[in-house]
């Protein structure tokens, strides 16, 4: 299963997020739930690094899934409308019953 976890002040202002773990949904290299949140999440951060002047830290692990990113400072407008979209993808994945037991959503206050 991929987990999500999206970080978030007691403001409800996000402090970052991690995914982790694959969804087992298919084999390796055909697993759609795993390429569908791959690209949501890394078109998330490259859109961050060009369109923004936010800052954050990144790490991955292909081999794990596991992706974190922590942003530096409050985040701008347009890194909150961007962190939005990608938590609505996740989201919508997350609604369709064939893939609700691959990807869990987690909020969590830090």
């Amino acid at each position: 299963m991929i987990s999500v976890t999206v970080f978030q002040n007691s403001n409800k202002e996000y402090t970052g997020f991690k995914v982790n773990g694959h969804s087992d949904y298919a084999e390796s290299g055909s697993d759609i739930v795993c390429a569908a949140v791959s690209i949501l999440v890394t078109n998330t951060i490259n859109a961050l690094e060009i369109y923004t002047t936010d800052t954050f830290t990144f790490e991955s692990q292909e081999d794990t899934g596991y992706m974190l990113c922590m942003f530096s400072t409050q985040l701008s407008k347009q890194a909150v409308l961007l962190c939005n979209t990608m938590i609505l993808g996740l989201k919508s994945i997350q609604s369709e019953e064939l893939y609700q037991e691959h990807i869990k959503i987690i909020f969590e206050e830090v």
